[in-house]
């Protein structure tokens, strides 16, 4: 079982990682909407309502109930030196049993990318995983030709498994998804990639 939602933290050099609350909806709205022309070619078509408070607020009450159940860990970016937020990773789908995996997703505002800080979140979110969850396995996935995405799960150790097709309806359209993992105790070494 996770941590309760309010006690959740995990700090990293410059962030600390918590589930999104309520106060956050301006920053959160704001981020998004600078960002949309960034975002939208990597994500599932934005619901018309997308930006507005009452989705927000249905994000946080199933954040909190997800933390709550075991079954997803959404925590947002939040720079400490100025409180700013960054952006968002979650550890969804969270299986136990003989799987201990879960599957992550991510994103960040266009204006702190390529700074290094989802580097630092996914380093952060997956020894939180593997050390307080004991999760095994932490999977990810992206769009071939999403370089940096690649990159970043690269860098952080997640290895090249495969393709999957049609994986996820992307900006309106089914897409192929490049599958990552990374796993406790990994002793694969580098694996080819696509």
């Amino acid at each position: 079982m996770l941590l309760p939602r309010r006690k959740l933290r995990i700090e990293t050099e410059r962030m600390t990682l918590r589930p999104p609350q309520h106060g956050d909806f301006r920053a959160w709205a704001t981020l998004r909407s600078h960002s949309r022309e960034f975002l939208t070619p990597w994500e599932p078509t934005w619901a018309p309502d997308h930006l507005s408070r009452k989705a927000f607020t249905n994000r946080v009450y199933w954040s909190s109930r997800a933390v709550g159940q075991g079954t997803a860990l959404p925590v947002f970016l939040i720079r400490r030196e100025d409180q700013f937020l960054l952006g968002a990773i979650t550890l969804d789908n969270i299986r136990r049993g003989p799987a201990q995996a879960g599957t992550m997703g991510y994103w960040i505002g266009e204006a702190f990318a390529r700074q290094g800080y989802m580097r630092e979140a996914i380093d952060a979110l997956v020894h939180y995983a593997f050390q307080t969850l004991d999760l095994s396995r932490i999977e990810s996935a992206c769009l071939p030709e999403n370089a940096p995405s690649r990159g970043v799960l690269e860098k952080c150790g997640f290895k090249y498994e495969g393709v999957a097709q049609s994986y996820l309806q992307i900006h309106g359209r089914w897409r192929n998804h490049v599958l990552y993992a990374n796993l406790r105790g990994d002793r694969r070494g580098r694996t080819e990639t696509a």
